[in-house]
């Protein structure tokens, strides 16, 4: 194997090596043009993807976060001009119904820079570099690696009590699980709670689940323990199904008191 050392390059080195080696970036990407006049200044790399998509690449041979904010300005005028682009370049087939997509290229990123990424609705890509010199070899050579950016926290959906009876079509059904609700906090006034979860409401007593309540269009599921403390859903559609199932309701709710 061939001794290497790593090599300093400038930007206007580093522009040179990725509009001549996009294909080491990511599988099919191709060089389309730099330092097109923008907003706020000329972008450094204008690309396309294997999927005909506009890439806008803005390189940096420093760690620096006002690249994030530069970049965003050039992807801002290129989303907003990307037809126009599709005709100027018209060799390279773009597809202006894509989205463009954002490439940021340098040696490192600040955890700074990665966590605003998370927040963004668009398509960036951050792209660290190595540059090596091979003994015997006049030509530097890239190396790109992708830094996977974290996935924003998934938002926690609240669930309320009126969103589980309002999912009930049928109004009649709608009004008599509202009355068994109202009755079954009277079984034990003070120790019931009746709590929506995402598709159920949750019935405790003393904080212990007894059995849920499952809505449905027309008519409703209830789930609880038999005798043998094996979870069972009795569907209710009518009153001879609610008579034969609050007993059993009642007895689980007992024994969860004990």
């Amino acid at each position: 194997m061939k001794r290497y050392t790593k090599a300093d390059v400038s930007e206007q080195e580093l522009e040179d090596l990725v509009r001549r080696h996009a294909g080491l970036i990511e599988d099919g990407l191709v060089y389309v043009d730099h330092q097109k006049p923008a907003a706020r200044g000329r972008l450094d790399v204008l690309m396309v993807d294997s999927g005909k998509s506009l890439v806008v690449a803005e390189i940096k041979v420093t760690q620096d976060d006002g690249m994030l904010f530069q970049g965003l300005d050039y992807y801002d005028y290129v989303s907003t001009h990307v037809e126009s682009y599709a005709r100027l370049y018209k060799a390279h087939g773009i597809d202006p119904t894509q989205q463009v997509r954002l490439f940021l290229v340098a040696p490192s990123f600040s955890q700074t820079l990665v966590n605003r990424c998370k927040w963004l609705d668009l398509p960036i890509s951050l792209f660290t570099f190595n540059c090596l010199k091979f003994e015997g070899e006049a030509d530097v050579v890239p190396i790109f690696t992708e830094q996977q950016t974290v996935a924003p926290p998934e938002i926690v959906e609240v669930a309320h009590l009126d969103d589980h009876l309002n999912y009930i079509t049928d109004a009649a059904v709608r009004a008599k699980v509202t009355t068994l609700l109202d009755e079954i906090k009277n079984w034990k006034p003070g120790n019931i709670s009746l709590d929506p979860i995402k598709y159920a409401i949750s019935m405790k007593v003393n904080g212990r689940v007894f059995a849920y309540l499952y809505p449905r269009r027309q008519h409703y599921l209830i789930g609880t323990f038999d005798s043998d403390d094996e979870w069972k859903e009795y569907s209710i559609k009518g009153d001879d199904d609610l008579a034969t199932v609050k007993p059993i309701m009642k007895a689980v709710m007992e024994r969860r008191m004990k």
